[in-house]
């Protein structure tokens, strides 16, 4: 389908006055940016009447030569993606789980498994880690992993049951048409490919689970955050708090940015032009025969692997 028969082709004025709103808020941007990083730099009064530098003063940056506070900040970074890896692995077994639960055939499974999903998917984050916190009394670590496991499990359950649910019906047919059972159709048929299409998902949901682990602040969690902000602010002094902020916000940026660097590859290499051998057109579903014949012949060759 073309696009001039979704919407009509813009015009000279159209295209004019959309270049000059473009302009326009890009003179607006860096204008504020400008002003920003003046306001930062200029000299501030407290209250008290204290005269405070600006934070490109170079009196605010000497702590930064020694390599005692990259240490510190380096054990923070690594404690900080310590717990994002184990909720990660957590949460993916957890939205598998909540994934098969939602898409079952009998009631008395996929109703109560709604119900958990909606109780946890409500529940803030900080809240549940506070609650296992409580009531399981677990260490800091325990409670993080434990909270950021279940809330994005919730969330990568149903990025997969919608990615399930997105297949043809075919392709659940041609699975039982030839005996698999519904369990080895939803296995070997249904989830390899709603796991595919949902991969750049479920990565970009790993990205705000990353930025989550910064509320195991709160639960005493020796952290990034904690070591950035709290430890080393009153090593050195509360003049260093903001140049500490920036640094550890450059850290924060530099990860999310990698996870959704590898995002964008994968989604690349896990499209329509992938490139790899045996790969197929992705834009259109793959043919339930062809698909039910391959699980026919891996059932096949199970088989005869058993018998030998």
């Amino acid at each position: 389908m073309s696009a001039s028969a979704l919407y009509d082709v813009p015009g000279p004025k159209a295209r004019l006055r959309s270049k000059m709103f473009s302009i326009v808020g890009g003179a607006v941007i860096i204008g504020a940016l400008l002003w920003l990083i003046v306001t930062l730099g200029s000299p501030r009064t407290t209250a008290n009447g204290a005269v405070v530098t600006g934070l490109w003063d170079p009196s605010r940056w000497d702590i930064f030569l020694d390599r005692q506070l990259w240490r510190s900040l380096g054990e923070g970074t690594l404690a900080t993606l310590k717990m994002a890896a184990v909720a990660a692995v957590l949460a993916m077994t957890i939205g598998v789980l909540f994934s098969f639960g939602r898409t079952s055939t009998k009631a008395w499974i996929r109703k109560p498994t709604g119900v958990v999903l909606e109780f946890v998917r409500g529940m803030p984050v900080l809240l549940m880690m506070f609650f296992v916190l409580i009531v399981f009394s677990t260490g800091g670590f325990a409670a993080g992993v434990l909270a950021l496991g279940l809330y994005n499990g919730a969330i990568i359950g149903e990025a997969l049951r919608a990615g399930i649910a997105a297949l043809p019906r075919g392709q659940r047919e041609a699975g039982l048409a030839i005996g698999l059972t519904p369990m080895a159709t939803r296995l070997r048929i249904e989830f390899p490919q709603a796991f595919r299409q949902m991969l750049p998902v479920i990565i970009a949901q790993f990205v705000v689970l990353l930025k989550d682990t910064s509320l195991a602040y709160i639960v005493t969690y020796v952290e990034l955050l904690r070591v950035g902000l709290n430890y080393m602010t009153n090593y050195y002094g509360s003049q260093y708090f903001f140049s500490l902020f920036f640094v550890v916000l450059a850290i924060y940026l530099t990860m999310n940015l990698s996870l959704s660097w590898l995002a964008r590859v994968i989604a690349r290499r896990t499209g329509p032009k992938g490139g790899g051998a045996g790969t197929t057109d992705d834009t259109k579903p793959l043919d339930p025969q062809i698909v039910a014949t391959n699980a026919l012949g891996a059932q096949s060759t199970a088989s005869l692997g058993g018998t030998l």
